[in-house]
């Protein structure tokens, strides 16, 4: 073996390139079984974000759907998901093409046609229902609204009408099946084709937490009759409803405290295999599966959770259940057909990939690998959980990330810089799967915490609960906590501390960096500085989430400006590079720039790049490549070490006066 040599922390050359970590974010969703074929989405940075139908079978193998400039994508509650949906009994494929936000059908490997005329609407969630050869799906219908710039009674901007809708696979009419509610997701047509269930939930509730299961029959002209509520409300949170083959209803509730499974038969429901374990997690875009049920009822579903809960479980209709143990640590997106398994699977040291697993022989066909692994995976950093105290006497959870690198150690006397990263949401967790970006740092020298602080998912109920009126007090408090538990045990440098995250993570960011005086550095992407701003402006999906973490708005504005970073950039003194998307209707540009006047005025340092053609989040390669680099060189040169890349600098003004 090579004696390591000694570099300083964050100057470790490193095989894992840029390129590598922009390449691995391809992103795999809504893998579904279709008879013989299975299909899933890619959305792909090489093709500037395009979202990508692929269809697999034995004989073809894995086939483009919807070809450039198509992208199968929508923007309904501006992230989207459910984009596309089968016709078994004639392969033609359904979708939402996000340029026009039409309904389009490809038929045979043709041309994509449009189905829906061109209005300002939006669709989402698309399930087909074959007896009425017709979509049903959601409805965001934004041609109501004004654009006077008029703003309703309580200063929010004007919403779109959501609607529960069927769409005529022939002619494209368009029946509005359910409304009233200010939101619908996951219809599922019950197997003899004669019922819909659906979810539905009101302002100021987010989905995880309430929302509303509600079961219809269809009547002769194909609308509901005999509405009823079946589960959820009360602050219960319902979530992926689907139709068992016997006709019965299974859907997963957090009544107990964790997102578990339970089966509706026509009168009250029933657990099954109860655990403290989260079947589910929180319902940010539509489209979003965690379980299967096989042609034999027997229920497949990934779980996490406490006391050696985590995996994935097999339910059968009359058995006990039982864990299975599969080739991937980290299976997410579960389907199941007969005698087959389809997943996204994983694990921390190998790339997500789509996955064909078969239960009687135990074998694993990859249709889909995110990225081939072009170095060797000692160069990978194992996720180590760590549970630390907070304030309040509480505990939090994280994933730390030592430096790795089996060609470099750091000096004897000297502790790595220290990235904490911070997930979105703020209803979200960090994740044990590959993450080459975590990695690009790791092996550079850098060590990094991904903290699920209070307000995560992945944790029950009353975890997530705890953020309630918290928020930009309690995820600031557990990244401290998080990075001084750390350096209690002298695994970093506590003169180092630097902080990252986008958009929630980025608000958390600017609040730490502004309210206390812990991290020396931090980088903003897309974050929120001005929460009044994101209450009355930000989209309708969104529009009354602070009502619970923060605050019901307008009459708590006084604390919404107390958390503001905007409202005391005059306490900043640290360095902050901030990156944003130009066209981001979520965080719109001005908060960004907001944030870098007052860095400016007060000449501290700082660098800024606002990237062209990016929404919330940045899904084209070259710009996810420039972000990455220019981070890194922000760090450094806030450090004061030599990256060992070649890679054009950021500049960072004021850095030296």
């Amino acid at each position: 073996m090579t004696e390591r040599r000694v570099l300083p922390f964050g100057s470790w050359p490193s095989p894992i390139t840029i390129d590598m970590a922009v390449s691995s974010q391809v992103a795999f969703r809504e893998p579904r079984l279709f008879g013989s074929d299975v299909y899933w989405t890619e959305g792909r940075p090489a093709e500037k974000g395009r979202q990508v139908i692929v269809r697999w079978n034995s004989r073809d193998g894995a086939v483009d759907v919807n070809p450039p400039p198509f992208n199968a994508r929508t923007m309904i509650h501006e992230y989207g998901g459910g984009w596309y949906t089968v016709d078994p009994a004639t392969d033609k494929v359904y979708f939402s093409n996000l340029p026009d936000g039409r309904i389009y059908v490809v038929a045979g490997g043709g041309a994509p046609e449009p189905l829906t005329e061109q209005r300002d609407v939006r669709f989402g969630d698309l399930a087909f229902d074959a007896p009425r050869n017709r979509l049903v799906c959601i409805r965001e219908d934004h041609t109501s609204i004004s654009h006077d710039g008029a703003l309703q009674p309580d200063g929010r901007i004007a919403e779109p009408r959501n609607e529960l809708v069927a769409v005529d696979a022939g002619s494209g009419a368009v029946t509005v099946l359910a409304s009233g509610y200010d939101f619908y997701s996951s219809p599922v047509v019950s197997p003899d084709g004669t019922r819909l269930a659906w979810l539905a939930w009101r302002h100021p509730n987010m989905p995880w937490d309430e929302s509303e299961l509600w079961v219809a029959d269809f009547d002769a002209d194909g609308c509901l009759a005999n509405e009823r509520l079946v589960a959820g409300g009360h602050d219960i949170s319902i979530v992926q409803p689907e139709w068992a083959p016997d006709g019965s209803l299974v859907f997963v509730s957090d009544k107990s405290g964790w997102w578990n499974l339970y089966r509706w038969s026509g009168s009250g429901d029933a657990a099954l295999a109860p655990m403290q374990a989260e079947f589910a997690g929180p319902q940010w875009v539509f489209g979003m599966r965690w379980y299967g049920i096989a042609p034999d009822g027997t229920i497949y579903a990934a779980a996490g959770g406490e006391d050696g809960a985590s995996g994935v479980w097999a339910i059968p209709v009359d058995a006990p259940a039982h864990r299975l143990e599969l080739p991937d640590a980290r299976v997410e997106s579960l389907q199941a057909g007969d005698g087959l398994l389809l997943y996204i699977g994983g694990s921390w040291r190998d790339p997500r990939a789509v996955v064909l697993y078969d239960l009687t022989t135990g074998s694993r066909t990859v249709l889909r690998t995110q990225f081939e692994l072009e170095v060797d995976q000692a160069y990978l950093a194992q996720p180590e959980e760590i549970e630390f105290p907070t304030t309040h006497d509480q505990t939090a959870y994280a994933l730390y990330y030592a430096p790795t690198n089996p060609d470099y150690v750091g000096p004897a006397d000297e502790r790595p810089p220290l990235v904490v990263m911070i997930h979105g949401g703020p209803t979200s967790s960090a994740t044990t799967a590959l993450q080459m970006e975590t990695n690009s740092f790791t092996s550079r020298g850098f060590a990094v915490v991904d903290v699920n602080y209070r307000g995560s998912t992945g944790h029950g109920r009353a975890y997530m609960r705890l953020l309630d009126g918290q928020w930009g007090v309690y995820d600031v408090d557990d990244c401290i906590a998080a990075a001084q538990f750390l350096a209690a045990r002298t695994d970093v440098d506590a003169q180092r501390l630097a902080i990252r995250g986008g958009s929630a993570g980025g608000y958390t960011t600017l609040a730490a960096l502004v309210f206390h005086d812990v991290f020396a550095a931090g980088a903003s992407q897309f974050g929120v500085g001005d929460l009044e701003a994101l209450a009355r402006f930000t989209h309708k999906f969104e529009s009354r989430y602070l009502d619970r973490i923060v605050a019901p708005y307008p009459e708590g504005v006084e604390l919404y400006r107390e958390r503001s970073p905007i409202y005391h950039v005059e306490r900043l003194s640290r360095p902050v590079i901030v990156l944003q998307g130009v066209d981001d209707m979520v965080v719109p540009i001005a908060q960004a720039e907001q944030i870098v006047d007052a860095l400016r005025r007060q000449h501290i340092p700082y660098a800024y790049i606002a990237f062209e053609g990016e929404g919330h989040g940045f899904r084209q390669a070259a710009n996810m490549r420039r972000a990455l680099e220019a981070e890194l060189s922000f760090y450094a040169q806030v450090f004061g070490f030599a990256l060992a890349d070649d890679f054009e600098p950021v500049k960072v003004e004021f850095l030296a006066e």
